[in-house]
């Protein structure tokens, strides 16, 4: 795809002139001297040096917010992916909402969505949970492309970690689930999650992790389309249903998965709802008690049990 592919779609007029921050502000571009971090937060405030820096490297934006399970799951795999590219690609990583101008400048309907600048173009790159295997083989296309519009620069890259103190180390068994979904292996994550579960039934985090990578591991072999078909074509179909709410929820579409299952839930006979109760009960704890859109699918859930 071409980056003009967006032109007309996507408005970034508005975010391309922003004033530059001040000196020592984290912006987001790289100074022309020193070494830089290629990890980034982005801001409404500083897009407009991202912008610039598209100029001498392919920028993958990667739009995200903190309530979004499946972005937690992807964003470690773009960063590890960028930080092996040693400078040829910068990650600028968006938090949509608190940044509503970028997100409506790439008309960011859900998330996790992964986009690229090339030269000020964007260029659309998926959106959605993805195996690492496949966040390579989009880099090694936006690289080529970048290259074919004379975008091929490399920046001095920190050796150092972000800024701040180190993070702590990992529990073994979460640092063996991290490194199973890093592989793809997402039963085996399974397993260490369900393992440091047993040791500590009150691990809220890797209670949160396990949710996740059942959904990833759930979605992984889905054909959206066969999926979507097998769902109409049967209403009551719980499996059907359950396969095409967890594509929408894996693709940020959370008021659908819950709305789908809540429906669902509804039509079947009461001594056949539990499954869909539970599964809901799950997808609520991967998008958090916090959410707005749980409160309201918790409260219609009580509405129909009584």
């Amino acid at each position: 795809m071409s980056p003009a592919a967006l032109r007309g779609a996507v408005d970034l007029s508005s975010l391309r002139n922003r004033p530059a921050p001040a000196a020592g502000a984290a912006a987001g571009a790289a100074a022309p001297a020193g070494a830089v971090d290629v990890v980034v937060d982005a801001t409404d405030a500083t897009f407009g040096e991202i912008l610039e820096l598209s100029r001498t490297v392919p920028v993958v934006i990667d739009l995200w917010a903190e309530w979004c399970g499946p972005c937690k799951q992807l964003s470690p795999i773009i960063e590890k992916v960028t930080r092996e590219l040693d400078g040829r690609v910068v990650l600028a990583k968006v938090d949509v909402d608190a940044n509503p101008q970028i997100a409506q400048g790439f008309r960011a309907q859900s998330i996790p969505m992964v986009v690229a600048l090339i030269a000020g173009q964007p260029v659309p790159l998926f959106t959605g949970a993805v195996p690492e295997e496949q966040v390579r083989d989009v880099f090694a296309k936006l690289l080529q492309l970048a290259a074919e519009n004379g975008v091929s620069g490399t920046l001095a890259v920190d050796g150092a970690a972000a800024p701040g103190a180190a993070e702590p180390e990992l529990p073994p068994l979460h640092a063996e689930a991290y490194a199973a979904i890093e592989k793809g292996d997402y039963a085996g994550a399974i397993v260490a999650y369900e393992k440091a579960l047993a040791e500590n039934p009150r691990d809220e985090e890797a209670a949160a992790g396990l949710g996740q990578v059942r959904l990833l591991d759930r979605v992984q072999s889905l054909d959206i389309q066969a999926a979507r078909a097998a769902a109409a074509a049967a209403p009551l179909d719980v499996q059907a249903q359950f396969d095409v709410a967890d594509l929408d929820l894996a693709g940020g579409h959370v008021d659908d998965a819950f709305d789908r299952l809540l429906d669902l839930f509804a039509a079947l006979p009461a001594d056949e709802r539990t499954p869909v109760r539970e599964r809901l009960v799950e997808l609520f704890g991967l998008i958090g008690a916090a959410d707005p859109r749980v409160s309201a699918a918790r409260n219609r859930l009580t509405s129909l049990l009584f």
